[in-house]
């Protein structure tokens, strides 16, 4: 089903997409907030550019953008996947504690803040371009996967990535070389271990946005993991 919302505000948008069954198709979009917040089992499909909060507290389902997304898209999800075919702004995955987003450019300032995971539910964050700084800030689990496939000459990452991580795994396409990595955490090259592990997530994004497996998994990666569970002991307990 087709839904113009060019006219409409994100609570008459929300209230549609509960009311129709099946797929449905937004056009018109342009920033309006809280698209599919708190939403299960949607298949929704965006033209245009959703606003801030784009499938925040997502308990299932699928949303697919087809072009840029504003800040804070999957805000604390819990399920489902968020696909942008374009690029995000600030604070992607923003304590996401389940589901998937790929994300085919380039991510703002702190993607995957406070990531977290409980039991089955692992968090997947996948940035094909390039990612702002303070990624993966406060940390406490999850994947964070970015392949550096920007159009910009730039870094992979920039500064202060991985501050106050504490828990899960960034995986950067990458030998890291220049990048400072925050003490708390270890930086080490990915072993074939490592690289069987995000295989899959690379093999989705490829499939969605049509990129080279081969050639991607062929890369150096770089692991990035914490030293321990407690990143600021040292600051509060003497040595």
């Amino acid at each position: 089903m087709l839904l113009d919302v060019s006219e409409l505000g994100f609570r008459a948008i929300n209230e549609a997409i509960r009311e129709k069954k099946g797929k449905v198709t937004l056009t018109g979009c342009l920033g309006q907030r809280f698209v599919c917040a708190g939403m299960s089992d949607v298949s929704v499909e965006i033209k245009g550019v959703p606003g801030n909060a784009l499938g925040a507290y997502l308990n299932g389902g699928t949303i697919t953008v087809d072009g840029n997304a504003q800040d804070a898209v999957g805000d604390t999800m819990n399920a489902g996947e968020i696909v942008i075919s374009g690029n995000v702004g600030d604070a992607a995955g923003y304590a996401m504690r389940g589901g998937r987003i790929f994300v085919k450019g380039d991510a703002g300032y702190r993607a995957g803040i406070h990531m977290k995971a409980y039991e089955e539910k692992i968090p997947v964050l996948v940035i094909g371009g390039c990612a702002g700084s303070f990624l993966g800030e406060y940390q406490a689990g999850g994947v964070i996967v970015v392949l550096g496939l920007s159009d910009r000459k730039r870094r992979i990452v920039g500064n202060f990535p991985c501050t106050g991580m504490h828990g899960g795994k960034m995986i950067l396409r990458s030998d890291c070389s220049g990048i400072a990595f925050p003490d708390q955490v270890t930086a080490r090259p990915a072993t074939e271990e490592d690289l069987c592990e995000i295989r899959a997530y690379v093999s989705e994004y490829c499939a969605l946005f049509g990129a080279d497996e081969k050639e991607l998994m062929n890369s150096p990666f770089t692991v990035v993991t914490p030293d321990g569970k407690n990143p600021y002991k040292r600051l509060y307990v003497p040595n």
